[in-house]
């Protein structure tokens, strides 16, 4: 931790007064912070870790574009457009002002090239013509925007365009913001895109700067996007991971320069000094044996999904158990990473997560004679 605060001690000096008050890991929830609305979050979990006035109604300004990268990486995942896709920037996505790549009217970028410069150079224009290629208009996609909105239960959340510059309507709230970041960190596109520090544009002539200056100052810091205007101020929801904790903070309305990123670098000091990230199995280990029927093999291996564990208060993790559910048989065929089961952890009686267990290789349907010859065996016992 001493190492940690003196890189941010160094940035500060570096960067001048950056209002740095009580970075000091604090114990308790009384954090006080220059923030109008903050937010820290529990990535793995959703649960809040700390708040301040967190469902207050805010401009996010670019932060926004949190938002726009989700939707944009869905329709890839889903297949509905391709990274290499060509996009050809219209003469509507080249009026905006703001920050930009300054796109001419038929100017053409892959799509993925277009999405680095919404995560990383922040670009307006980039939103449009983006939005454009997925949904044909801008107002289609910010359409699908606010049906992602309500999809996600989000109460204190409304888009009035793809790339946050002022407009009536267009608002959300911190926590809002920590659950699109949230859903966001499911696709790690995203977070490819978002880490990114430099950027090269048409072959060296237009360099991206990532302004998010936490993916250099904060050690685990990889994600996700700084917003400022003269009515949101500066904003900042970003995700840092350690020893497997990770953590989601938003901070909405900070009126000092480069507050966003202090105030954020307080929070999370406070987060990873008072939790850890208590874990009961990795990623990927045996967790029991299925039975299966009709297939080329008797049994498959469950395996765990993902890193089985749960964030806990440090010196409270005591009192955990484990209960495991796995269906008895199944039938083949079965595809790798089908699930099988679950094991959930408790604390107490209380649930605290639950991570599926899943096949670890495919098995095929036995043949018609394989079959007939295990039938004969278990009746006559040859």
């Amino acid at each position: 931790m001493r190492k940690v605060l003196s890189m941010i001690f160094a940035a500060a000096i570096v960067l001048g007064n950056i209002g740095f008050t009580n970075v000091q890991p604090v114990m308790g929830v009384e954090i006080e912070t220059e923030a109008a609305s903050a937010v820290l979050m529990d990535a793995a979990s959703g649960r809040i870790l700390y708040e301040k006035e967190s469902h207050k109604e805010l401009p996010p300004a670019s932060v926004t574009k949190i938002m726009t990268l989700l939707i944009a990486a869905e329709a890839v995942d889903s297949g509905k457009v391709k990274l290499t896709d060509v996009v050809t920037a219209s003469e509507n996505a080249c009026k905006l002002g703001g920050s930009q790549i300054y796109l001419e009217p038929g100017e053409t970028f892959t799509l993925e090239q277009m999405l680095i410069a919404i995560a990383v150079g922040s670009a307006n224009d980039g939103c449009v013509a983006v939005a454009e290629h997925i949904d044909g208009t801008h107002e289609a996609f910010v359409e699908e925007m606010n049906c992602k909105a309500q999809e996600l239960g989000l109460k204190n959340t409304h888009f009035a365009n793809a790339y946050g510059l002022p407009a009536e309507g267009h608002y959300t709230s911190a926590y809002d913001l920590a659950v699109i970041s949230r859903e966001a960190l499911k696709y790690p596109l995203i977070r490819k895109l978002t880490s990114i520090k430099e950027y090269d544009l048409r072959e060296g002539k237009f360099k991206l700067w990532n302004t998010n200056k936490l993916l250099w100052w904060y050690p685990g810091a990889d994600g996700l996007k700084t917003g400022w205007t003269n009515e949101a101020k500066y904003c900042l929801a970003s995700t840092v991971e350690r020893n497997g904790l990770r953590l989601i903070c938003v901070v909405m309305g900070v009126p000092q320069v480069r507050g966003h990123f202090a105030e954020s670098m307080k929070i999370y000091n406070y987060g990873f000094a008072k939790y850890e990230f208590k874990q009961f199995a990795p990623a990927g280990q045996k967790q029991g044996v299925v039975k299966i029927s009709k297939g080329a093999e008797n049994e498959i291996a469950a395996l765990t999904e993902k890193a089985f564990g749960a964030t806990v208060e440090k010196g409270k993790d005591k009192n955990f158990w484990v209960e495991t559910k796995l269906n008895p048989e199944i039938n083949a065929p079965i595809e790798k990473g089908q699930k099988l089961g679950e094991v959930r952890l408790f604390q107490n009686d209380q649930l605290q997560a639950s991570v599926n267990l899943v096949a670890d290789h495919t098995v095929a349907r036995a043949g018609f004679v394989d079959q007939l010859n295990r039938t004969m065996k278990s009746v006559f016992g040859f």
